[in-house]
């Protein structure tokens, strides 16, 4: 299987084509590697999300798949709006999203990391450090999950230096108006690995956040309109993303992209439980 996907490349944040047209399925990607980007070899969507989705939608008999880039926060608005069929951005499933939209089934599971510096010279290793330091500026995704992890463990608002992009948050990092990015782990080490200045690092031994006691594992989705059509395409969604995972499709999807087998879905948690957790 290659890794480059079969999505149709739109980059502007309007669909042109009308959702639900004949065979054709838009499909919203956030612009997170290696979750979701642009392979700019190829002029082609991919990542693993997409991936995933890609996987799922043939078996559901879709073969003219379009993907669009947009910004993470943009995502749930866009598939409410009708501007796309499915978003799949990774994204963890949380009560407050599960208010404003669809989740499908649990397709990946993940952790946190960060990129510092070169040489971490503040020696930043968790999260609870910046929470301790309100010297410490950290660079983080609008509307991503990092903020309300940080604000838990007692960060301070003023203490967050906001991006649209992890491109935008490397480089406040990279000039130094940023400390430190968080983001997931799988993004922020990919962000560090192709980066070429030298001038930041992902730390390998970073330290998972416990909030209340409990680690914070993230559980990422695809997302469908919150519509009667929304419900029967999530409902036939899921069944194929299963045979995905029955049949080890699935991980050998998200392999071609660094995930391994610890992130695959989890057999005793479910999207009922995160969204009402």
């Amino acid at each position: 299987m290659k890794k480059a996907g079969i999505f149709g490349l739109l980059t502007s944040a309007v669909v042109l084509a009308a959702c639900g047209g004949g065979n054709t399925i838009q499909v919203g990607v956030a612009n997170e590697e290696p979750y979701g980007y642009i392979d700019t070899d190829a002029g082609e969507v991919t990542g693993a999300s997409p991936e995933i989705a890609r996987a799922v939608l043939q078996k559901m008999g879709y073969e003219d798949i379009e993907g669009t880039v947009v910004d993470f926060g943009a995502l749930i608005q866009g598939v409410n709006s009708g501007q796309f069929d499915i978003v799949t951005a990774g994204m963890d499933i949380q009560p407050e999203r599960c208010a404003n939209g669809n989740f499908g089934n649990i397709e990946m599971q993940y952790g946190e990391g960060i990129v510092v510096a070169s040489g971490n010279p503040l020696n930043i290793t968790s999260y609870e450090d910046i929470a301790e330091d309100p010297d410490i500026r950290v660079a983080l995704m609008a509307g991503a999950n990092q903020e309300a992890m940080l604000l838990a463990l007692g960060a301070d608002e003023s203490q967050f230096v906001s991006g649209n992009s992890i491109a935008d948050n490397i480089a406040a990092v990279e000039n130094g108006q940023a400390d430190v990015m968080v983001a997931t782990d799988a993004t922020a080490n990919s962000a560090a690995q192709n980066n070429t200045s030298g001038k930041v690092e992902f730390v390998e031994d970073f330290t998972q956040p416990v909030i209340d006691g409990e680690e914070q594992i993230a559980y990422g989705a695809a997302v469908f309109p919150q519509s009667e059509a929304g419900e029967e395409m999530r409902e036939e969604y899921n069944a194929a993303l299963q045979e995905l995972i029955d049949s080890g499709e699935l991980l050998e999807i998200i392999e071609q992209f660094g995930f391994t087998e610890a992130n695959l879905p989890p057999e005793d948690i479910t999207m009922e439980d995160r969204c009402n957790a």
